[in-house]
């Protein structure tokens, strides 16, 4: 009886605990694809009963809900820019993992940064130091300013982030869009248009519009592509519900930011967007060699945590 059992635990645990991000297990939602002036979103599902099953240990929160809940904190590593600009102290005041997302925007400190890499902050560590990228060019204070959490990048920043890990490229992208939109700010600064009214009550049109269809739907989505213009200008994919859901808004917020800034009202055919996710999630060795090309996977223990593709 335990041995059959036990055999039976090992089928289970492969399909439940490391299954693949690819149309094994997930499947592209066209008939749910929702639209709202420059952005049109179509979910990614988890096949089957239930959702996807998170593969850390114990729970796992975005670091976007632990700071907005006070379960961690961010501070400087110290006071000299030329050490220092590069990196953040992360504190888990919590039981719980954090998963810090790639390209996640922190205001405050000495200068606002933005997540270098997807990192997975265990529970049992306390304090890590996370690598980071200025995105505020022209200010590093003397004065520590509290930190605070903001959105994601748009897709154009994460993309120079990921392909260059460059800061010169970063801040020549960002003195581009602000100059392409006339911005004025006192520092060349990523968050500037955050001072726009009439964009941020924008923003929040479009969050308003696409926000309830993910409240609405059921607990299988794990993931998004979305589309502006005539082009896919992004896919996100997570290995569980919670951690999409965890992260929802400030990545919907980064594609949002993406539309307004540089999209157009959607003409993208359908068949385009079918081979692009093809591409993504025909199986592993296509899949592997998409995203060699097209974005980023971030693997903890050799499972995928998270697919970012452009």
């Amino acid at each position: 009886m335990f041995r059959a059992f036990c055999i039976l635990l090992l089928v289970l645990i492969p399909s439940f605990v490391c299954a693949q991000l690819t149309y094994q297990n997930l499947y592209v939602d066209y008939d749910s694809t929702w639209q709202y002036k420059n952005l049109k979103v179509i979910p990614i599902r988890w096949k089957g009963q239930g959702s996807a099953v998170n593969p850390l240990p114990g729970q796992t929160v975005t670091l976007s809900q632990a700071l907005q809940s006070g379960t961690a904190r961010v501070s400087e590593r110290g006071t000299a820019s030329t050490e220092n600009v590069h990196w953040l102290i992360v504190e888990n005041l919590s039981n719980k993992n954090i998963f810090i997302p790639g390209g996640d925007i922190i205001a405050g400190g000495r200068q606002d940064r933005m997540i270098s890499q997807d990192t997975i902050m265990l529970a049992r560590e306390s304090r890590m130091q996370v690598p980071v990228m200025c995105v505020e060019e022209g200010r590093w204070s003397d004065k520590e300013k509290k930190f605070a959490y903001q959105k994601q990048a748009n897709t154009h920043l994460r993309k120079v982030l990921d392909r260059s890990k460059n800061q010169v490229l970063i801040w020549r992208q960002i003195f581009n869009e602000l100059e392409k939109d006339q911005v004025k700010a006192n520092t060349f600064s990523y968050l500037a248009r955050s001072q726009d009214k009439k964009f941020t009550a924008l923003e929040k049109e479009y969050w308003d519009f696409f926000q309830p269809r993910f409240s609405n739907s059921d607990s299988t989505i794990v993931g998004v592509v979305c589309m502006s213009g005539d082009k896919v200008i992004g896919c996100d994919i997570f290995a569980a519900t919670n951690l999409f859901y965890g992260q929802l808004q400030p990545m919907m917020y980064g594609y949002i930011d993406e539309a307004i800034v540089h999209g157009s009202a959607p003409v993208i055919a359908e068949a385009k967007i079918r081979g692009y996710m093809d591409g993504l999630l025909k199986d592993e060795p296509s899949q592997e060699a998409f995203i060699k090309a097209n974005g980023k996977a971030y693997r903890h223990n050799g499972k995928i945590i998270h697919i970012t593709t452009y």
